[in-house]
């Protein structure tokens, strides 16, 4: 009895399988549908539909998905051979599919539109299943396909070719290889007006300099060339987040701050969680080098919890100015931030450490010598404490006067924070803020077209009101006449 159980689950599970790969077939066919359509249409929002849904199909094609496929788009010949090279064999003892009787043979070769996104599908196959080698000759063969045609409605899908490109060339780690090839292609994308190609294909630049930490050549891309408005919103997102990393190796970390702000705006709210992790521990981390305490808040969100413990516990050190604590955090989660691109920025917090411990040491104690500083900071002699309390005192950290012959640190009593520049550069920000939430608001504003229709008015009409306008004038013109 358990093993006739056991024969007819996995019965069931087989029939599952196979219902989800005939639909997933379905499913392909009709993008292919879709992408045809908008070539004959002239209408890029079909093939925009089908891009939007290559996560999902992604995660749904599998060797049989995509040899049945090939079959009924490619003819026979030496083209479908060379597609089915990239396709892995189906395992021997694998059930056969049933083919409907509509599924036929392809007797002709489909539109370059609709080769190049069924390429794109077996090059992300290629990726999933960790072939790189493959993937990548793949790849390159679907740039040369690329390259090879001028048309525009390859615009769109040519753009997602070029940046699975890339990640490609990243997995295998060739992506100085493909630079040139990238500039390349990013003069002919702005010499066509490809908005989507130009967005793209800046943004895998920008990650291709970021990778092998070329910040200044990433800074000169940033200011010679012009990313697009009417770019996605996601495409935007990475273009930001590139920017607040720029700007923060620059040591801009307002401007950082305000890019990275605006990265984690535009990125999906409810799906790509590992970009809005990545996004919002350089937020942290900049926060803390601008001087910020980041909210508690931040930390207790349930997709970011446990990615941002270890900027927590960095948090807590900055905040109580604990130096010990801090070297420990970088020593417990040094590979993390390595990891992250946020180690050499979080180096530079340990001066922000020292200046919170020197302003905390400052409000507590009226009077105290350089030895009990050096002490309390763990430092290896009183002349490098001496030290960093008068630079404290000449960047404004703290209220003091340095006595040396005498041997201590006086602190000046509190003086009216009204009285400083603080209200007014909190002011600025807050005012900043609100002129670019504005500004942002006006851009993505739609107003609708002119309703000429409702407007012009018929020959009738017209003469009517024309013949009401000469009796008008004409009984005004007797009113005058009998008023004289």
């Amino acid at each position: 009895m358990v093993e006739m159980e056991n024969v007819e689950n996995s019965e069931e599970k087989e029939n599952e399988k196979r219902d989800a790969d005939i639909t997933t077939i379905q499913e392909i066919r009709e993008h292919s549908r879709q992408i045809e359509k908008a070539v004959t249409s002239k209408e890029p929002r079909f093939i925009l539909r089908v891009l939007r849904l290559l996560p999902n199909t992604r995660r749904k094609i599998n060797c049989k998905v995509l040899r049945m496929v090939a079959v009924q788009i490619y003819p026979a010949g030496a083209e479908r051979d060379a597609i089915l090279n990239y396709i892995e064999e189906i395992p021997n003892g694998a059930p056969e599919m049933e083919t409907p009787k509509a599924w036929r043979p392809a007797i002709k070769s489909p539109l370059p539109e609709v080769d190049l996104y069924f390429h794109l599908l077996v090059l992300v196959r290629l990726i999933d299943t960790t072939k790189l080698p493959k993937a990548a000759e793949c790849s390159q063969e679907l740039m040369n396909k690329i390259i090879g045609q001028n048309r525009r409605t390859l615009d769109l899908i040519a753009a997602k070719c070029y940046f699975y490109h890339s990640r490609t060339a990243e997995l295998n780690n060739k992506l100085e290889g493909i630079r040139s090839f990238l500039h390349s292609r990013l003069r002919t994308a702005t010499l066509r007006n490809d908005f989507e190609g130009q967005a793209v294909i800046i943004n895998c630049l920008l990650r291709n300099y970021l990778h092998y930490a070329l910040y200044d050549q990433a800074d000169k891309l940033v200011i010679k060339s012009v990313f697009p408005e009417t770019a996605s919103n996601n495409e935007w997102a990475r273009y930001l987040y590139y920017l607040g990393r720029i700007k923060a190796a620059k040591l801009d970390y307002s401007a950082a701050h305000k890019h990275l702000v605006q990265a984690l705006r535009k990125a999906p709210q409810h799906a790509a969680v590992g970009f809005r992790q990545t996004v919002q521990k350089l937020i942290i981390v900049v926060e803390l080098l601008l001087g910020d305490i980041p909210e508690r808040q931040v930390f207790r969100q349930a997709p970011l919890r446990r990615a941002l413990a270890p900027y927590f516990q960095l948090t807590q050190a900055v905040r109580m100015g604990n130096l010990q604590r801090f070297g420990e955090v970088l020593e417990n989660f040094g590979p993390k931030f390595q990891q992250d691109h946020t180690y050499t920025l979080i180096i530079r917090l340990r001066q922000n450490v020292i200046k919170t411990a020197i302003r905390s040491i400052g409000l507590s104690y009226s009077r105290i010598s350089p030895q009990d500083i050096a002490k309390k900071l763990g430092l290896d002699s009183s002349e490098d404490a001496e030290f960093i309390v008068a630079k404290a005192i000449r960047d404004g950290v703290i209220e003091a006067t340095l006595d040396p012959a005498k041997g201590y640190m006086r602190s000046k009593e509190s003086t009216d924070i009204y009285s400083t520049r603080e209200p007014q550069l909190a002011f600025h920000q807050r005012i900043s803020f609100c002129l670019d939430l504005h500004n942002q608001s006006v851009k993505a504003m739609r107003y609708p077209p002119k309703s000429y229709g409702r407007d012009l008015e018929s020959a009738e009409e017209r003469r009517e009101r024309e013949q009401q306008d000469l009796e008008l004038a004409k009984e005004m013109a007797e009113e005058d006449d009998d008023g004289f």
